[in-house]
């Protein structure tokens, strides 16, 4: 056992993927594999009995879906990360994902480099959508006209009170960007960017980057 290592999970039905992926992340230093699962239902099961911190959750899988897995799991286990890992970039998979609770959105092709930083930002509660599909889906949901489904309802009031610069601030978080990042993409002071966020924390009433993306989509402020 690794001390103080990111406990990572592993959901997938082919065992030569798990074995592989296994093999990347037990090599780091800083984290580990404490348990693999070929199924939703035996990922709920894993994930009770050894909570881990970060999931790499596959989505088709034979009786229970990776998408299912994760929403069970997060309702037991709200502090642990799920990052679906398929091979399909699918708007459903992205949104669904989303909804589930997901904090990242990764193709099976990613290189290795890719993978394990995508486990460390999970860890660290930011959000990992960086395929092109994903990017196209945070970006339509949080730049949508059609948001409000109430424009009298509390999101509905909710929305209105986020500035411009707040939503595009919203959107940089959304793709895993960093306040420097952001600062540098948006052309603004890396203070002021803090400021924006900080806000955004504030009018979602969360307590993380990952939980306001995820907040703005799975309860329909942002489609």
């Amino acid at each position: 056992m690794k001390s103080n290592a990111i406990r990572v999970a592993i959901i997938d039905d082919q065992q030569l993927v798990r074995h592989g992926l296994s093999f990347i992340i037990n090599a780091q230093e800083d984290m580990e594999v404490i348990g693999e699962a070929a199924n939703g239902r035996e990922a709920v099961i894993l994930a009770n009995r050894f909570r881990p911190h970060v999931l790499l959750m596959d989505v088709q899988m034979p009786e229970f879906s990776g998408i299912d897995a994760t929403r069970d799991i997060l309702l037991a286990l709200p502090d642990s990360k799920v990052v679906i890992l398929t091979t399909f970039d699918l708007e459903e998979y992205v949104y669904n994902g989303i909804r589930a609770g997901a904090v990242g959105y990764l193709l099976k092709d990613a290189a290795p480099n890719e993978l394990i930083d995508a486990i460390r930002a999970a860890y660290r509660g930011e959000a990992i959508f960086r395929t092109a599909t994903a990017a196209k889906v945070i970006s339509q949901a949080i730049h949508s006209a059609n948001v409000i489904l109430d424009p009298e309802s509390s999101q509905g009031e909710m929305l209105e009170s986020f500035t411009e610069r707040e939503l595009e601030v919203l959107q940089q978080m959304a793709y895993g960007l960093r306040n420097e990042e952001i600062a540098g993409k948006l052309y603004i002071s890396e203070s002021t960017v803090k400021t924006h966020v900080h806000r955004i924390l504030q009018k979602f009433g969360v307590e993380d980057r990952t939980q306001a993306v995820v907040y703005a989509i799975r309860n329909r402020i942002v489609r």
